[in-house]
């Protein structure tokens, strides 16, 4: 492996974990104990890791101006992927050909990509890292509204209501959010408001993926009320009451059993278009993800 990619492996490895030892990294890099030491003494003289006896682990990270404060698309995209897949399998079933469609950003919605493949639509979707997915693997039309990019949550945000996205309207928008309760739909960050409410505003029908976590979780913004909201999809993780509570406001809710997650699958998320187009010409990953079945 060349070494700046090593590099970057290595480090995209410590972001996940935190913390690895010289055996573990030998293991994860396919590289000698040698070649490992040094990789950890460059890096850690530029400033991009910290050395430990035996081992590396991540730099803290000082929290930038420019972040929301809702949590990274990193972190969401390890946690409940059995059942974030099978909710993306679903919602994907519900898209017809020749439909125009939105798709918010998020880890749940983003799982969306590997099943809209073999599709014919025009989606507009604020998530660059899903629009960059299918731009290399499928030949949908993409729509990017214009905006700031925000890294860590992998999402374009424009403050300003003159925007692309009112331009275009929608048979179906899909979204993931921070939470759900009777009060409706939650998020946690007042950026996030602001656009996502221009989006619902150009959808017939808004369809809202969650997995049964999302019932549980807590935020100081209601996005929209539950009278919006045609359809929830989530997992067979959802209790009774969640669901009774959501069809007695007229909510029509599906509920799919979580399907086995290669991990492989996962991390192949997080790669750059180049990485990823790689993986798709040596087929790799339609292995891994099952298409080819």
């Amino acid at each position: 492996m060349i070494n700046h990619k090593r590099h970057k492996r290595l480090l995209k490895l410590l972001d996940e974990r935190e913390h690895a030892s010289v055996q573990q990294l030998m293991e994860w890099l396919s590289a000698s104990a040698a070649t490992v030491r040094r990789d950890i003494s460059w890096l850690a003289a530029k400033n991009q890791l910290t050395r430990t006896r035996g081992g590396a682990q991540r730099l803290e990270q000082k929290k930038k101006a420019y972040t929301l404060s809702s949590e990274t698309f990193q972190n969401n995209a390890q946690q409940h992927t059995a059942a974030k897949r099978a909710i993306a399998r679903y919602a994907t079933s519900m898209c017809n050909n020749g439909e125009t469609i939105i798709i918010n950003g998020g880890t749940t919605t983003f799982m969306m990509a590997e099943f809209l493949v073999e599709k014919q639509l025009k989606i507009l979707t604020n998530s660059f890292l899903m629009a960059e997915r299918l731009l290399v693997t499928s030949d949908n039309e993409i729509i990017l509204p214009g905006g700031k990019v925000y890294r860590e949550q992998n999402v374009i945000l424009s403050p300003f209501e003159n925007d692309v996205a009112q331009h275009h309207y929608a048979a179906k928008m899909f979204m993931g959010v921070y939470g759900l309760s009777i009060l409706g739909l939650m998020e946690a960050d007042p950026l996030l408001i602001q656009a996502e409410k221009r989006l619902i505003g150009q959808a017939e029908e808004l369809v809202v993926l969650v997995d049964s976590s999302k019932f549980q979780r807590k935020a100081g913004l209601v996005l929209c009320g539950l009278n919006r909201v045609s359809t929830v999809i989530t997992d067979t993780g959802a209790s009774d009451s969640a669901v009774q509570l959501l069809e007695h406001y007229g909510v029509r809710v599906i509920t799919v059993e979580p399907e086995q997650v290669d991990p492989r699958v996962v991390e192949a998320s997080a790669m750059s278009s180049h990485d990823y187009a790689a993986v798709l010409e040596s087929g790799a990953y339609h292995r891994h993800a099952g298409l080819n079945s």
